[in-house]
């Protein structure tokens, strides 16, 4: 009996034998099941940057300048609004440690310590690349009742190795003390009197400060004279990303 064999090339072997038509599975040699394939492993990057801060006033010494880096989504004030507890705190008693809880918060660095009027410092931050989020720089007047300066809420993406920029910030009543200036209220060298306190007796709304009027300007009850007057802007602080 002749058998007629033809050869595969797909998928199927027909061979013909009296009359009868068989189908028989070919091997499929010519298709390998792929590798899988791992995604490579992305070791995060360091993304390193210096804030220079320079104090702009005669005789308002800083309290630590307080850099935070935070979500896009949040600030750390807006004027005409409520303070904050946290920012409260920092502007009545210069003490910045509860901003580390505020909502989108991931760190908090503190400077050295009161940076004197015509002083600068330097901060280091580093931030995981993959972390990069805004910043926000303040601190307080410490020879007043509840003045801060600085700003919020800056997006740190913006900055390309070796860029720079350069805020020229104004002071703000942070509105939960009123500003008296009265003895026993005002926790810097002029008067080493009160820090925080919790009853809010202003505008309860962050604004620009008006500055302070002294006992030379006649305010007598005073503790602060013509020295402590502090003009707009009253820090220089640069930014500048260096790795």
């Amino acid at each position: 009996m002749n058998i007629l064999k033809l050869n595969c090339k797909f998928n199927g072997l027909i061979l013909i034998s009296t009359g009868v038509l068989l189908l028989s599975a070919c091997s499929d040699n010519d298709h390998v099941n792929p590798t899988p394939i791992t995604p490579p492993v992305i070791t995060p990057t360091m993304q390193d940057y210096t804030i220079a801060v320079t104090n702009l006033t005669a005789n308002q010494p800083m309290s630590p300048i307080a850099v935070v880096s935070h979500s896009a989504d949040s600030v750390l004030w807006s004027s005409s609004q409520s303070a904050s507890m946290a920012l409260e705190t920092l502007a009545e008693s210069g003490d910045a440690s509860s901003l580390n809880s505020e909502p989108g918060v991931s760190r908090l660095t503190s400077g050295a310590g009161i940076l004197m009027p015509g002083a600068s410092e330097q901060i280091s931050l580093s931030l995981d690349s993959t972390a990069v989020a805004d910043l926000s720089v303040l601190t307080m007047l410490v020879n007043t009742n509840d003045a801060f300066a600085g700003f919020t809420g800056y997006d740190l993406s913006r900055l390309a190795v070796d860029e720079s920029m350069v805020f020229r910030v104004i002071s703000y009543d942070a509105g939960t003390e009123a500003n008296s200036e009265a003895k026993g209220t005002i926790p810097g060298p002029a008067d080493g009197g009160e820090g925080f306190n919790a009853a809010r007796d202003d505008t309860d709304k962050v604004h620009v400060h008006p500055g302070i009027v002294s006992s030379d300007d006649g305010l007598s009850d005073s503790v602060l004279n013509a020295s402590h007057r502090f003009d707009n802007p009253v820090l220089l602080i640069k930014i500048s990303r260096t790795e």
